[in-house]
């Protein structure tokens, strides 16, 4: 895999993507053999929204890689509160770090910033745009549990606003993949994403419920709904906890189902399905660790070339 930066899961090839997911399956069997790799190295950390998993798994992978990590902190305790563009804030950071991980309200924050740098910039989400990372984490868990060729996914939710829907979406054109896609019309995946998957050839469906697909699906991507993109309060309360999964519904479910879940969830999944042999969401979140080291390494490695 040799990219400067890493954008959008569009970019990659499907070789791309078996490079980062054989490479994160060699770390997590023997993290030993990339341990103490860049103990000369930093990782900037750029979030501008908040974030948990993501933030915390990249600052692990770096530590777990022997580097350590620069965090710009809160914007309200950064120099942005004073008027300070991105580009001048990632020109800067620029200079501290060997990498930066950039998450960003605005979508196309992150192709603009890596405008600006040369060393290996990631996109850890920019507004209901894209979350290459998240996918990466998201196929090798796919990978684990279900393969990725003939696959038959269902991914439900908020399409509209939900960026890590659009990179895997994007991301699954490139294996042999039915996508199902399930959400209220007023959260539908926008119409340029179905145009672009059609495009690439993918197999998609979209419904307004999940009775009539779940017996067929190998997986079900359940997502949350994205209060915080809702321009309008009263728009976010029409279609708050429609769809929620719980023990009860699962009934017709396939018994080799994997549930996932990009995290946090609000009320979509009732906390009594994470003890069924459905839940791979935990898994999921803990997959972040190896497959961003992974990533970094093979990012940091290029960039000594």
């Amino acid at each position: 895999m040799r990219h400067d930066h890493l954008i959008t899961s569009k970019q990659l090839s499907r070789a791309d993507i078996e490079t980062v997911l054989d490479h994160a399956a060699e770390i997590d069997a023997d993290r030993s053999a990339v341990a103490d790799k860049y103990s000369d190295r930093l990782l900037g950390l750029l979030f501008f929204e908040p974030s948990t998993r993501t933030k915390l798994s990249f600052e692990t992978a770096m530590k777990r890689l022997g580097g350590d990590v620069i965090d710009m902190g809160s914007v309200d305790s950064s120099s942005v509160t004073k008027g300070e563009s991105l580009a001048d804030t990632i020109r800067v950071i620029e200079g501290y770090a060997d990498a930066l991980v950039l998450r960003h309200p605005k979508q196309g924050a992150a192709t603009m910033a890596s405008e600006f740098v040369d060393v290996p910039l990631v996109n850890a989400g920019d507004g209901a745009g894209h979350h290459p990372t998240q996918t990466m984490l998201d196929l090798y868990t796919i990978r684990e549990n279900a393969g990725l060729d003939d696959l038959t996914i269902g991914i439900m939710g908020d399409l509209k606003y939900g960026r890590t829907v659009h990179s895997l979406a994007y991301a699954l054109t490139k294996f042999d993949a039915q996508q199902h896609f399930i959400s209220p019309d007023s959260l539908a995946l926008p119409r340029e994403v179905v145009y672009d998957l059609h495009q690439e050839g993918a197999s998609i469906r979209e419904h307004d419920g999940l009775e009539e697909v779940l017996p067929s699906l190998d997986v079900l991507y359940v997502t949350r709904i994205q209060r915080e993109r809702f321009p309008d309060e009263n728009e976010y309360q029409k279609v708050a906890g429609e769809y929620q999964i719980g023990p009860d519904s699962l009934s017709s479910a396939s018994d080799d189902l994997t549930i996932m879940h990009p995290l946090p969830r609000v009320d979509e999944i009732a906390p009594e399905v994470d003890d069924t042999e459905y839940a791979a969401y935990f898994e999921q979140a803990h997959n972040g660790v190896p497959v961003r080291m992974a990533l970094l390494d093979l990012l940091l490695g290029d960039s000594d070339d």
